[in-house]
């Protein structure tokens, strides 16, 4: 995913960290801490233990502690997706990385879409291990008069973890809210898709998400929420986001890419000048262009390489000093969705189509979109 730092891995998957993540984290350490007193007193009423307040509410341990909790919630979001993904692991689903991110996790997996009967355990794994993971916490919060006599220390444990107790199964209850992108909505879409066609059990799912998001953000606007609203906002989008992308799935799944590739192929030489590549793309509306050398295709020329550059240094260049030498072809039996995948994740626009070892043909989002549309018909 853009904007992601890798910081490890874990039983052999990429952890990612998207940069949002770093605005979220202060953000809730702030209003943590602020409302520290308030919270002390919730925990107190939920477990029913007296909480010495003497430590946390000194100087800038409320924030300090804000902070910890903040972390320890987005650890339980990790230790869900990491569920997520040993369960699609365990079904023989390849998974590429999981991100955090402001609003959550996100684990990616090689495969578009799961069958309903694999999807419904990868769903519900991770809400599960949202719920054992913040009764574990809750309960430690119990032995802490057995880790400390000191009673403004055990007041600091408890806080910790009856906080983050509470979060987790809270984030266990919000997450089986049966509206995408949510574990809930893949739940419930499971559910109708053993009865259904797929494409129609998300829709359906999708339309519940859209009415849950829609409630949310009545609710987010009636009490001036700011919260509740984004996270209307994040439903509705992901709710339409899953029925499109099922849509794609359904109408391109038996598509090959040398059903729809554009041929012949406009190609240009590697020490081609670049002003004449620019001039090319004015003429052809095309924006990238394979490179050849030697009857041999050696990189992609577009029109974000030419950008790279300024004006003034164009002069002097050729199509070799700004090419893409690391380029991704596909054979011409290569599924649609396949290079639809791979255009996302790699944010490229085209795909140069190869075939014993000489380009066939090229295929472009352009060229998908009009597919799909005409499989609508």
């Amino acid at each position: 995913m853009d904007g992601s730092l890798r910081i490890g891995r874990l039983f052999g998957i990429p952890i990612l960290l998207h940069w949002t993540f770093l605005l979220i984290i202060p953000l809730l350490a702030y209003i943590i801490g602020s409302e520290i007193d308030d919270t002390s007193q919730m925990l107190h009423q939920i477990f029913n233990i007296g909480i010495d307040t003497s430590i946390i509410s000194a100087g800038y341990t409320p924030w300090i502690l804000g902070a910890i909790v903040a972390l320890g919630l987005f650890f339980g979001v990790l230790v869900h997706e990491l569920a997520h993904s040993l369960v699609a692991r365990s079904k023989g689903i390849k998974m590429q990385s999981i991100t955090l991110l402001m609003f959550g996790g996100v684990a990616q997996m090689d495969e578009g879409m799961p069958e309903p009967r694999t999807e419904l355990p990868m769903a519900l794994a991770g809400p599960i291990t949202s719920l054992i993971f913040g009764l574990v916490c809750c309960g430690l919060v119990y032995f802490v008069p057995e880790m400390t006599p000191d009673t403004a220390i055990q007041g600091v444990l408890v806080f910790i973890f009856g906080y983050i107790g509470v979060l987790n199964v809270m984030l266990f209850a919000f997450n089986l809210i049966p509206a995408f992108p949510m574990d809930g909505g893949r739940v419930l879409r499971a559910v109708l898709a053993s009865r259904m066609p797929l494409d129609r059990a998300t829709r359906i799912a999708a339309n519940v998400g859209k009415a849950f998001a829609v409630i949310f953000g009545i609710v987010g606007l009636y009490f001036l929420s700011p919260f509740l609203i984004l996270i209307a906002l994040f439903v509705y989008i992901g709710a339409g986001l899953e029925s499109t992308a099922v849509q794609y799935n359904v109408l391109l799944r038996d598509v090959v890419v040398g059903d729809m590739m554009s041929s012949p192929v406009i190609t240009v030489p590697s020490n081609l000048p670049l002003e004449k590549v620019i001039e090319m793309m004015y003429s052809s509306k095309h924006l990238g262009f394979p490179v050849i050398e030697r009857d041999s295709l050696v990189g992609m020329v577009t029109l974000v390489d030419v950008n790279r550059t300024s004006p003034i240094d164009r002069e002097a260049m050729q199509v070799k000093d700004v090419m893409t030498k690391d380029i991704i072809t596909l054979p011409p039996t290569a599924s649609v969705i396949d290079a639809l995948r791979i255009m996302s994740s790699r944010n490229i626009g085209r795909i140069p189509i190869v075939h014993d070892n000489q380009i066939v043909g090229i295929v472009t989002r352009t060229d998908i979109l009009k597919v799909t549309e005409l499989k609508k018909i």
